[in-house]
C-alpha cells in the first residue's frame, strides 16, 4: 500500500512541478526557461524543476520497491 502511495505522490510531484514551471516568475531571466534555472538555483527543492525531478524520484523508487521486493 505504501509504494503505490509513494507512486501517486510522485506523479502528483511530477504534475506540480509542471505547473510551477510554466507558471513561476523570477527576479531574473529573460525566457521561462532561464527563469526556472534561476529558481532552482536561488530555491532549489521550492522551484518548478526541484518539484519535477524529486516526482521523477518517487515514481522511480516506488517502481523499484516493487521490483526489489
Amino acid at each position: 500500500m505504501i509504494r503505490v502511495l509513494f507512486i501517486i505522490f510522485g506523479v502528483l510531484l511530477t504534475l506540480w512541478g509542471i505547473h510551477r514551471m510554466k507558471n513561476d516568475e523570477a527576479l531574473f531571466g529573460k525566457d521561462q526557461k532561464s527563469k526556472n534555472i534561476f529558481n532552482l538555483i536561488f530555491m532549489g527543492q521550492a522551484s518548478g524543476i526541484g518539484q519535477l525531478l524529486s516526482g521523477i524520484a518517487c515514481i522511480i523508487i516506488g517502481i523499484l520497491s516493487f521490483i526489489i521486493k
